[in-house]
């Protein structure tokens, strides 16, 4: 769905386009790993100070916990939370803590963290403004003070960068009826492994103009003006469905990896490209032990193709 890092609307990638016309399973996934990590932060938020830095990598959240708020998850999200936390704890080699604190952000506390809201309904528009003003307020991320932010789709993360360290948000849509419709099933499933993926990787969205493919990443989003349809609408979760695979696919858990192991300050850099291409066998000889564990399924995709393809 939507990922932004601020200070930074990211303005500038690698490439433009994720069609991907290379030879080899190798090249194909260097490809997309310049795609969705070689980026450079371009524009920041107005108002922002700019003299804060940034430090992208993902690493970074080794160890950091996820401090849930808003309406308690429901079977479906907390099975696909856990997961990805097993996930992240088996390849960054430190476990996930998450506790639910309440209505507030500001009951989670101090500490590295990611505030993970989640809502079924409209969006909790005030509730995310609270969540943003506390954060601003307790990391020192220099945003306008009382701002008053709007969910701009039905899941979407940002992470912020302060004179206090960095916090992450997470917005997520979820059904109020698990297992009532097998189509909401998916849907929300696959915005919430999305938001939590992009979060704990910095990974970024990546075009994908064939809508025929190939796909090898969640990343991969087929363009589409959606607009016009209601976020509840059948036909909006239909349609975006369609832009790219529900679950994670191979790519991204080999991104995982090496994310988790490349010796580098920033994921950013061209030596992060470099460390994939010189270990590559070895990623994707661990990757492929990951995948085999049952623990993580119901958060891959093994085909690794739109949902409603």
């Amino acid at each position: 769905m939507r990922w932004v890092v601020y200070f930074c609307l990211i303005l500038s990638l690698a490439a433009t386009s994720s069609t991907v016309r290379a030879a080899t399973q190798k090249d194909s996934y260097l490809e997309m790993a310049r795609q969705g990590w070689s980026y450079e932060l371009r524009t920041t938020m107005i108002g922002r100070d700019l003299s804060i830095p940034v430090h992208i990598n993902g690493r970074d959240l080794a160890g950091a916990s996820i401090c849930m708020v808003g309406e308690r998850p429901n079977a479906g999200s907390l099975d696909v939370i856990n997961a990805f936390r097993k996930l992240v704890a088996h390849i960054y080699g430190k476990p996930v803590p998450m506790r639910f604190a309440g209505h507030s952000a500001e009951d989670c506390g101090q500490g590295r963290m990611i505030v993970l809201r989640l809502y079924s309904g409209a969006p909790p528009n005030s509730a995310l403004s609270d969540d943003l003003n506390w954060m601003n307020r307790t990391y020192q991320l220099g945003l306008p003070k009382d701002r008053f932010y709007a969910a701009s789709s039905p899941a979407m993360a940002q992470t912020f960068f302060g004179r206090r360290g960095q916090g992450t948000h997470i917005l997520v849509q979820q059904t109020a009826v698990p297992g009532s419709d097998r189509l909401e099933d998916i849907f929300f499933r696959s915005i919430l492994v999305e938001e939590l993926y992009q979060s704990f990787t910095f990974g970024m969205d990546i075009l994908q103009f064939d809508k025929q493919g190939p796909f090898y990443s969640k990343l991969q989003e087929v363009p589409l003006n959606l607009n016009r349809l209601p976020w509840g609408s059948r036909a909006f979760k239909k349609a975006l469905l369609g832009t790219n695979p529900p679950g994670l696919c191979e790519f991204d858990v080999l991104m995982m990896h090496a994310v988790a192991k490349a010796p580098v300050d920033e994921t950013t850099m061209p030596v992060f490209i470099d460390f994939i291409d010189d270990n590559f066998d070895d990623l994707v000889a661990a990757t492929r032990a990951t995948l085999a564990d049952d623990t993580y399924q119901i958060i891959l995709d093994t085909d690794c193709r739109p949902a409603l393809d």
